[in-house]
């Protein structure tokens, strides 16, 4: 029997298989396999790709996928942004346990003129932020980027400031958002990200 044949062959069953399921083209999968895997595990709300802000490299949110997602916008000028301190202790206390911060600079609300790398150095040296954060980015209006987008349209209420959050559990479904007067140790945060925390994906 020819053995190399049967690899083949069998490998080439898998992918269209896996094409079919995902409702791909063959060709598709067959070109990029692990793409096509990775749809198949990342939620929608997460497969997007934002540069991180350290170094602007691109950075897909599909490598959170089965963790519980904290969003925020972020930015260095703001009565609130003394939050960082508390988003930075959010995600240290609870990193092992599954929860994960996402902060996203924003001058939406025209309090964050500086460049990536003045907000990168600001975070750090004045909050210690070490938690994912990310290129500036456009919130809200027709320019917001898809994540933003899709989070409004699923909570029905769009950042009206900075600091504003958005929390998703581990399945990719958004579970709620709360104001910019929810701070980082409210305890109906607390609350919700604990309940999230010991779901099942």
């Amino acid at each position: 029997m020819n053995h190399s044949w049967v690899k083949q062959w069998g490998g080439s069953l898998l992918m269209a298989v896996l094409a079919a399921v995902l409702g791909l083209g063959l060709d598709m999968a067959q070109a990029n396999p692990q793409a096509a895997a990775q749809t198949a595990v990342c939620p929608a709300i997460l497969n997007h790709s934002f540069d991180r802000l350290q170094d602007e490299k691109p950075q897909s949110l599909c490598q959170y996928a089965g963790r519980v997602v904290l969003v925020v916008n972020t930015a260095s000028f703001c009565g609130f942004t003394s939050q960082y301190k508390g988003l930075e202790a959010l995600n240290t206390q609870y990193k092992d346990q599954g929860l994960v911060v996402l902060g996203f600079p924003s001058n939406d609300f025209a309090q964050e003129k500086g460049s990536n790398k003045d907000i990168a150095a600001f975070c750090e040296s004045t909050f210690g932020v070490k938690f994912p954060m990310f290129t500036k980015t456009q919130v809200t209006g027709e320019g917001a980027a898809p994540l933003f987008k899709q989070l409004t349209a699923q909570t029905g209420q769009k950042p009206r400031w900075n600091f504003h959050k958005y929390l998703i559990g581990r399945d990719g479904k958004v579970i709620d958002q709360y104001s910019s007067m929810t701070g980082p140790e409210s305890k109906t945060l607390l609350s919700a990200i604990d309940k999230a925390l010991k779901a099942k994906p």
